[in-house]
C-alpha cells in the first residue's frame, strides 16, 4: 500500500468516519470461524459489513472467499476495484473498494487480514482496530493439519512463519482464541462496543 510521505496530507486524505476493524493472526487461529460468529450474532445490524476476500485460490470448508484467477486479480487491481490487496504463500488476496464507501458512511467493516498490511491501513483510514486472533502453538499445529490444505504448503514452514506473527506487530486487542467461539465472538464485541460507541452509531 502506498502511504503519502507528507503526514499532515495523509492524516487529512483518511478514509472516514466509519472504522476499518482489521483481524489478523497465525494460521489455525480460527480468525474465519470468529468473524463468522460475529457476523451471526449481527446479521440485522446496519452499522457492521462483512465483506469477502477475493483470493486466487479455490474455495475451501475453512475459508469463505471470492476466486478469482491470478489474471482476473490484476485486471480488478488495475482498474481500482480494490481497497488494498497484499500477496502471501504464492497468493493474492483483495478487499473490495466498496468498503471505503461504507467507511465513509460511517459503518465498521470487519475483515481478516495479513499483519504486513496494517501500518499502512493505519495511514489509509481514521479509525482502525487492529486485532490479533492467537493460540497455543501445538493448537495451530493440530488445526492445519487437519485441514489436509494441498496449496498451504509445508505444515512445518507454516508453523515456523505463525510463530513469528505477533513480532513489532502493533494491535489493539488480543484475543487467544482456545476457548468457545462465543467467548471470542463476545470479547472482540465487547471491545469494539467500548472503542467504537463514540465513533459509530451503535
Amino acid at each position: 500500500m502506498s502511504v503519502s510521505p507528507n503526514p499532515d496530507r495523509a492524516l487529512q486524505a483518511r478514509i472516514g468516519p466509519g472504522a476499518l476493524v482489521a483481524v489478523c493472526g497465525p494460521s489455525g487461529a480460527g480468525k474465519d470461524s470468529l468473524l463468522r460468529r460475529v457476523q451471526e450474532r449481527n446479521n440485522d445490524a446496519a452499522w457492521i459489513v462483512f465483506p469477502r476476500r477475493t483470493v486466487t485460490r479455490l474455495v475451501s470448508d475453512f475459508e469463505e472467499h471470492d476466486t478469482a484467477t491470478p489474471e482476473e486479480f490484476d485486471r480488478t487491481l488495475a482498474s481500482g476495484g480494490f481497497a488494498f490487496w497484499w500477496d502471501a504463500h504464492g497468493l493474492k488476496y483483495g478487499l473490495a473498494a466498496s468498503i471505503d464507501e461504507d467507511i465513509r458512511a460511517g459503518r465498521c467493516v470487519m475483515c481478516n487480514v495479513s499483519r504486513t498490511v496494517i501500518p499502512g491501513l493505519r495511514h489509509k483510514y481514521s479509525h482502525v482496530v487492529a486485532v490479533l486472533v492467537t493460540a497455543p502453538q501445538d493448537v495451530l499445529q493440530a488445526r492445519l493439519a487437519a485441514r489436509g490444505r494441498a496449496t498451504d504448503g509445508d505444515l512445518s514452514q507454516r508453523m515456523a512463519r505463525s510463530a513469528k506473527v505477533s513480532d513489532n506487530l502493533d494491535v489493539d486487542l488480543v484475543i487467544e482464541n482456545t476457548g468457545s467461539i462465543d467467548d471470542g465472538a463476545r470479547q472482540l464485541l465487547d471491545a469494539l462496543e467500548s472503542r467504537l460507541t463514540s465513533t459509530l452509531k451503535i
